[in-house]
């Protein structure tokens, strides 16, 4: 403390040059923290968006469906009712178990026929997930018994239809041939992924298994009370249910998540380049405060090695003063940081739609933990590493020259 409490008396004495390093680092801790709390909310965003919409926490198959499962899907079908999903539905942590019955096929209107993704869902079960799967006209699949259909938008406008009207879906059944069934158009939706609305169909679970000639379905999906416990619980579900014994593998929403998985290592790699480019301009702004402060005070280094001071005590003086910049300049950077980033997530940030968006959306600042950790740690070690040379060069200044040099 008192070795910290002299280096901040040296730097009190050139007030306005302290000024602007303790800037220099505010700015770029500030700068870190937007930039890292934007990229941290759209990668949040996304994720939830992937998880309350498609993938749930962790999804049950059986053995080898999602490598094959669209060449014979009635080979991998999970029954409709069973232990396992019985003991699934009680285990800790988990808020809903819903089936899905996947399959593809046709679907008219009039004299317009286009081909669709279908999904069979539980319309009780499905609204406590697919809290990202908006409504945008008509209603939300209602009755499990109604003969229903919910389709995405982009669907809906290749076959021109709205709330209310009769669309025919054609599939070809277990067994061969080929089924159809009416339903009514109850709603439009749309997602964050525009290719989803584009292709996609919901009917109630039963009227897809009528429609399929099957009992069960493909999918039970899980939704967890937090996404951090799916670790947790996949472990235990692969422990209770080994997939010798019960013919089901259990894969959690990140090994399904081939977009999101790919936006985080691109988004990742550019904050990389962003931490390297305010790590070095920190760097280079406290190297030469710290080496001007240098050789204004190289006559009084010299009094004071005359006078008996070791080397390796001007050496932690110069060091102590650029990690005390690096400490003060964290410290004004994320106070100025986390009230700026609350400010901009209190207004928005408007965002038109990204590729392969339906819609733009309003974005967030959402700084964690780790972020500040990190951005104060990186404020406090680049003014330390910027002040090395510095200090070094002070602590090997000759005592001649350093006593010569205000003469």
């Amino acid at each position: 403390m008192l070795q910290l409490a002299f280096s901040a008396r040296n730097l009190l004495r050139h007030r306005a040059r302290t000024g602007i390093a303790v800037s220099a680092i505010g700015f770029g801790v500030i700068a870190l923290l937007l930039a890292g709390g934007f990229i941290q909310w759209i990668l949040f965003a996304m994720r939830q968006s992937a998880i309350e919409s498609e993938l749930g926490h962790i999804q049950v198959v059986r053995p080898g469906y999602l490598a094959n499962g669209r060449a014979d899907p009635f080979r991998y079908l999970l029954p409709g009712q069973s232990p396992e999903l019985a003991a699934i539905r009680a285990m800790p942590h988990v808020k809903v178990v819903t089936p899905r019955l996947a399959f593809s096929g046709l679907i008219s209107h009039g004299d317009t026929t286009v081909s669709f993704l279908g999904q069979g869902v539980d319309p009780v079960r499905e609204a406590q997930l697919s809290k990202e799967v908006h409504i945008s006209s008509g209603e939300n699949l209602g009755k499990p018994g109604a003969a229903d259909v919910l389709l995405g938008e982009g669907l809906a406008a290749n076959l021109g239809v709205k709330p209310g009207d009769k669309v025919v879906m054609l599939v070809t059944p277990r067994g061969g041939g080929i089924n159809a069934v009416e339903a009514r158009v109850r709603g439009l939706f749309y997602t964050a992924s525009k290719a989803y609305g584009d292709t996609v169909a919901r009917l109630p679970i039963h009227l897809a298994r009528q429609l399929l000639r099957v009992k069960g379905s493909h999918r039970w999906v899980i939704l967890l009370d937090r996404t951090d416990n799916t670790d947790a619980l996949l472990h235990r579900l692969r422990q209770r249910f080994p997939a010798s014994s019960s013919h089901l593998q259990f894969v959690p929403w990140y090994q399904l998540a081939d977009f999101y998985n790919k936006t985080h290592a691109l988004f990742s790699r550019q904050m990389r380049v962003v931490w390297v480019i305010i790590a070095a301009i920190i760097v280079l702004s406290i190297s030469n405060t710290m080496v001007r402060s240098v050789l204004e005070r190289t006559g009084e280094i010299g009094t004071l090695m005359a006078l008996g001071t070791r080397r390796s005590r001007i050496l932690v003086q110069f060091l102590s003063e650029g990690l005390l910049l690096g400490l003060v300049g964290g410290l004004l950077g994320v106070g100025l940081g986390l009230a700026l980033a609350h400010i901009i997530s209190a207004v928005g940030i408007p965002m038109p739609p990204a590729p392969g968006m339906a819609r733009g959306f309003t974005g967030h600042i959402r700084v964690t933990g780790a972020l500040v950790g990190g951005a104060f740690a990186m404020a406090a070690v680049t003014t330390l590493v910027a002040s090395l040379y510095p200090a070094w060069k002070a602590s090997r200044v000759p005592v001649v020259d350093a006593l010569r040099h205000n003469r």
